[in-house]
């Protein structure tokens, strides 16, 4: 009897991860198109366990580097319901960089982008309770390592949608040569946004908030939507305020967590930012 009900369910089994692959394998064609015209470039890059999906534009020895964090992407299909693959359907991080002009690396998330069969180290957990956990920012940093000992920029900017702005800071609090941070729509308490959402809290992972003193000299912008209600304005001005005077918030009317940033963000990357000469200007 569990023979003939493995051999009924086989066939459905074997459709649903046909139809996984060739979605995985659609979503990279479409960031191809999205990359190609800002002349990025898909590549991997090793980081910790994972092999980690990039896209680059940029020259050796640029004035300056920006490197570009991708959200969480689709960690979870409903409230209950994890995601097989975390790879982002709107890659806003992704349409962030190939909207700046200047010189740039993208990163995806573990496991995003990239074929499980390529990440063997690929569980659920990396997109759900682990995803800002120490074990992924240490690999989000080796692979920025291996960019800046290729590239040798003069100074080095990171920029984080959604959760990848907990990465960006994350990293910042353990760097020495980040000169600036930029987050738009960034989850920058993850326990305060779950806690709004009333949905479970991730122990196993690193909470921006609490990096907030390591912070606090680097001059950063925080980009929040005043129609957000994923990650709500109150969140990032809490993290600004703990930061203090090197921090600024900037709330931009009528835009939501997944509106168009991307046209917006040319213009946004020209205001100054504090603790910079500019700003005082």
């Amino acid at each position: 009897m569990r023979s003939s009900l493995l051999h009924r369910l086989l066939p459905a089994v074997l459709a649903s991860l046909t139809l996984l692959t060739g979605c995985a394998s659609n979503l990279v064609k479409r960031a191809d198109t999205l990359a190609a015209p800002s002349g990025l470039q898909r590549e991997e890059v090793r980081g910790g366990p994972f092999v980690l999906t990039a896209y680059v534009h940029a020259r050796p020895k640029a004035p300056l580097l920006r490197i570009y964090l991708e959200g969480d992407g689709r960690a979870w299909i409903t409230r209950t319901q994890l995601s097989p693959d975390p790879t982002p359907h709107m890659a806003m991080g992704l349409r962030l960089a190939a909207s700046d002009g200047g010189d740039v690396v993208y990163l995806a998330r573990p496991c995003q982008f990239t074929p499980m069969e390529r990440n063997p180290a690929c569980q659920p957990a990396y997109w759900s309770g682990l995803r800002y956990s120490p074990e992924v920012v240490s690999a989000m940093n080796e692979a920025i390592n291996r960019y800046i000992a290729r590239l040798q920029p003069a100074r080095l900017e990171l920029v984080g949608y959604s959760g990848g702005g907990t990465i960006a800071v994350l990293l910042a609090a353990q760097r020495k040569d980040v000169s600036a941070i930029r987050t738009v729509a960034g989850n920058l308490d993850h326990v305060a946004v779950n806690d709004w959402h009333q949905v479970s809290q991730m122990p196993g992972s690193l909470n921006a908030i609490d990096f907030a003193p390591q912070v606090a000299r680097i001059p950063q912008l925080h980009v929040s939507g005043a129609e957000d209600a994923v990650i709500i304005p109150a969140v990032t001005r809490s993290f600004v305020a703990r930061t203090g005077r090197c921090a600024a918030l900037m709330i931009v009317p009528g835009m939501a967590h997944e509106s168009d940033w991307d046209r917006s963000w040319p213009a946004l990357l020209k205001l100054p930012l504090p603790c910079t000469a500019s700003s005082a200007s």
